[in-house]
């Protein structure tokens, strides 16, 4: 597998990357000029040091994802591994770091789950997504815990810029008794934007999981299928004064079937809603107030449909947003963020909710001959383990000749889950958090003929929480034993040849653990990416291939899960400006493969859609 990925690294050509996920020289692919999530204020991307990836709803329709975890694979510093079809459980390893140390937020509200510290990605529906910016290396300066390993936001489909109504249709179907349907309005009323929309997706599945050995073992050779509806509403106003003031609704619930001893079937609520406003203090200083709350809820039951167990997560959220222009070159950001995670589990907690209060500052600032730093701080103060300071720095270099040079330095922490400290039988209240230090530098190009971009990073965490067998008792409890280095290269190049637009990826990784120097479960060392598309008059056309090396599925190495080579060809026609016939045929080598030891992927697949746009 890594001769495969040299090789073909070699035959492309290529010596440098791109982090944006648009072509510039392909108006399908425009280049997105802001980026908000980075600095949590709209900054100019090639102003900014940190990796950043941007999906927008152009890209989510011309690649044809129905998930979320179609859309982020393949995408540079992201491993993913799925234990089976549509809706089952994704673990999101972003440059290496635990599926638990990635931030993730919709339209700024902090999501997920407060016991396992991890967000259901395969639930968030897509249909109800405008954009997604992805940042890269540890934030916890900007956004305190979880964000060791980056930043995920999701942002939802907001109102159209005219009077009259958008209206969009959407339906298909596919192998597995696969459907899709989906339908958004939007516009815009005088001085007021709205967005109402509400999609079903849904399939019967297949066997999720091969037979495994006793005594907890599983053999259910049945289809486990997925249903999933959803709503999503966005209103607001804007005032002669440049105020804002915005509400926002996301709820989607379903049923997810799977293979287990225990239970195998899940009833799922994933809901965010959140209002903002936003004004002019005086000229240069703009003020943003936003309020919200998430929930994640989910009630398990066992194979023989009998109630089992339920973990209902909910997030409170509030924030205070200071963005003052000191002058044209010099920007300086102050805010504080409240949030409260609460449990009500049919398990008894200790204790069952905890607060955390932040506080940071951040300067972005233009200096001589178009160099560029953002330097920032924050001070957390956390109800579990009191208070922790983490810092970031990074600069940013744009040569005249199109080639510009990157450096970031960051510390970032992960506070325990609820079930890392009060899970009962195995929660440690006197845990502390696991911390880290992380360093990177880059170089990146941007020409007419395509962009290209090169970055390393490395990372050192620390107080990495374990689970730990008692010897006399065999209960497990967990505690902050063990280090990691992480060590990476991302590279990306985008161009365009004759028609043809291009994209190849490729991450580089060796994730250790320091005391064993066994690799890190479930991230594979190698990731290959090529994406190529094109339009002929009312026709697009496009094909992905993703090649990622093997990977072990425990801590001692000795379960590995091979690697694999998939191959998904896609095609649009248009019959006119409001009408278009979509197809794609995933798996087109009918490679069967896993991520997880044991649990299954699907085989080769189809899915075919029609879309109606006014």
């Amino acid at each position: 597998m890594q001769k495969f990925i040299f090789s073909s690294v070699l035959l492309a050509g290529i010596n440098a990357q791109s982090q944006a996920q648009e072509n510039p020289v392909n108006n399908s692919m425009e280049l997105p000029d802001i980026v908000v999530t980075a600095t949590r204020t709209e900054v100019a991307k090639n102003q900014l040091s940190a990796a950043t990836t941007v999906y927008t709803r152009k890209d989510i329709e011309r690649l044809q994802v129905q998930t979320l975890p179609q859309l982020l694979k393949g995408t540079s510093g992201i491993d993913m591994t799925q234990q089976g079809g549509y809706g089952k459980t994704t673990s999101l390893f972003m440059r290496g770091t635990n599926s638990d140390n990635v931030l993730v937020l919709i339209d700024g509200i902090k999501v997920g789950s407060t016991t396992l510290g991890t967000t259901p990605f395969e639930f968030i529906p897509m249909d109800s997504v405008e954009r997604v910016e992805i940042i890269k290396g540890p934030q916890s300066s900007l956004y305190g815990s979880e964000a060791m390993g980056g930043v995920i936001q999701i942002f939802t489909r907001k109102g159209a810029a005219t009077e009259k109504p958008d209206i969009t249709l959407d339906s298909g179907g596919g192998t597995y008794a696969t459907y899709r349907a989906a339908g958004t309005v939007s516009g815009k009323w005088k001085s007021n934007w709205y967005t109402l929309g509400s999609s079903g997706f849904g399939s019967h599945g297949f066997n999720a999981r091969q037979p495994t050995p006793r005594p907890f073992g599983v053999n259910q050779p049945d289809n486990d299928g997925y249903s999933n509806a959803a709503v999503n509403a966005r209103v607001g106003r804007h005032f002669d004064s440049n105020g804002e003031l915005e509400a926002f609704f996301m709820r989607t619930q379903g049923t997810t079937n799977y293979d287990g001893y225990f239970q195998n079937k899940t009833n799922f609520t994933e809901q965010v809603i959140g209002t903002s406003a936003s004004m002019d203090i005086v000229k240069n200083w703009r003020s943003t107030l936003r309020f919200g709350e998430s929930q994640d809820d989910q009630d398990q039951f066992a194979p023989d449909g009998s109630f089992s167990s339920k973990f209902n997560s909910t997030r409170w959220n509030a924030s205070w947003l200071n963005q003052i222009k000191l002058s044209s070159e010099h920007q300086l950001i102050l805010g504080s963020d409240y949030r409260l995670d609460e449990v009500n589990s049919s398990e008894t907690y200790n204790q069952s909710s905890r607060y955390d209060v932040g506080v940071f500052a951040e300067l972005h600032s233009k200096l001589w001959d178009n160099h560029f730093v953002n330097a920032s701080v924050r001070y957390d103060n956390n109800q579990s383990f009191g208070d922790y300071v983490t810092g970031n720095a990074g600069w940013r270099y744009n040569w005249d000749y199109g080639i510009s040079l990157l450096a970031n330095f960051g510390n970032a922490f992960k506070a325990p889950s609820l079930n890392d400290l009060y899970f009962p039988n195995y929660g440690n209240p006197n845990l502390k958090p696991e911390e880290s230090k992380s360093y990177e530098a880059g170089i990146a190009g941007n020409h007419d003929w395509g962009q290209w971009e090169v970055r390393a990073y490395h990372t050192n965490i620390g107080n990495l929480i374990t689970p730990v067998m008692n010897p006399l008792t065999f209960n497990f409890s967990a505690e902050n034993i063990g280090k990691a280095q992480i060590e990476g290269i991302e590279t990306e190049f985008a161009s365009q040849l004759m028609g043809w637009n291009g994209k190849l990826t490729m991450n580089l990784l060796n994730p250790k653990n320091v005391e064993t120097h066994a690799r890190l479960p479930r991230r594979a060392s190698e990731m290959l990416a090529f994406d190529l598309s094109r339009t002929f008059g009312a026709i697009d056309a496009g094909a992905n291939v993703l090649a990622q090396g093997d990977r072990f599925d425990n801590t001692q190495n000795t379960i590995k899960v091979a690697g694999y080579v998939t191959v998904d060809l896609r095609s649009a026609y248009h019959f006119n400006k409001n009408w278009m016939l979509s197809a794609k045929l995933n798996n087109l080598l009918a490679k069967n493969y896993q991520t997880v030891d044991t649990y299954n992927m699907a085989g080769r697949n189809f899915f075919v859609s029609v879309h109606y746009n006014n």
